[in-house]
């Protein structure tokens, strides 16, 4: 099966939610909530990850995760992951409840698309700010998802993107294998994964260059994340999220009034030398009407 039948069948039976002029989304990928430990790549961001969690919260957005939420390669454990990035969870289950939250599943979260799995593991949390045992009860996680406005020529299509990567869709296992029992332990003494798409870059560029193709004909704005790399550029064709996992930022993209921008969240310092976190701009905001 080719890159594109792989993408095709990932927007088959995908959900279709609405798009209008109040609608607000924001697009985050490539979370990879870890166990806590020195692998653990999210732990460095998760306090500015949970700060602009609170802000699209609290501001009425619903809240997309394009894959790869949790590090469900290098962990056999689900339960632990829930319990490190407990208020994570804990915000995520008041965007469920509150019918705002849209989840996908990548790679590296691929045992998601199992209802059996979901039905185990995601309906529970242990969390330390409350006293509530529900989290996503009943929750679907999808390979795709459209978004739809009758005033649009162009539907918005989501998906994670790893459908252009056949070394991490095809062969997900063999590649879940090599990171869990030899890339895990190399990347401690500081070695990089050349199989990932995210760290090597002439096959970021390569399955980037064929994500955008499809978009191309298909006559689409396909949003993905896996590469890590944020792409948004007035052409609105192939746009990426990046990633939360940045040295020292997390990325992501909103929607909102019909336009869509490329944001990113991190440290600044007011003049007294006190941290704070920052939301900026990275490109747009750029019409959806096309």
């Amino acid at each position: 099966m080719s890159a594109d039948s792989r993408l095709n069948a990932a927007f088959a039976q995908a959900p279709v939610f609405p798009l209008t002029p109040s609608s607000r989304y924001v697009l985050f990928s490539d979370c990879h909530r870890g166990c806590g430990t020195n692998n653990d790549n999210f732990l460095k961001n998760q306090t500015l990850y949970f700060a602009a969690l609170k802000y699209y919260y609290r501001r009425g957005f619903t809240y997309v995760e394009l894959g790869d939420g949790d590090e469900l390669w290098e962990n056999r454990s689900f339960d632990v992951i829930k319990s490190i990035h407990n208020n994570v969870f804990w915000l995520l289950s008041r965007f469920y409840r509150e019918h705002r939250l849209i989840m996908l599943y990548g790679n590296h979260d691929i045992v998601k698309r199992n209802s059996r799995f979901t039905g185990k593991c995601c309906t529970s949390y242990p969390c330390s700010v409350c006293h509530e045992d529900e989290l996503f009860p009943g929750m679907a996680f999808h390979a795709g998802v459209i978004l739809k406005n009758e005033n649009c020529r162009k539907e918005i299509y989501l998906t994670h993107g790893h459908q252009a990567d056949f070394f991490n869709s095809v062969l997900w296992r063999t590649s879940r294998f090599l990171v869990r029992y030899l890339w895990k332990p190399l990347e401690a003494a500081g070695f990089l994964d050349p199989t990932s798409a995210a760290k090597n870059n002439t096959k970021k560029k390569k399955v980037e260059q064929l994500l955008s193709e499809w978009a191309g004909r298909t006559g689409c704005v396909l949003i993905t994340g896996h590469t890590h790399r944020p792409m948004l550029d007035e052409s609105v064709s192939y746009c990426n999220t990046g990633s939360c996992v940045h040295p020292r930022c997390v990325t992501c993209i909103e929607i909102e009034h019909l336009r869509i921008l490329l944001v990113k969240w991190t440290l600044a310092t007011h003049p007294d030398r006190t941290l704070y976190v920052t939301r900026e701009v990275l490109s747009g905001p750029f019409p959806l009407n096309l």
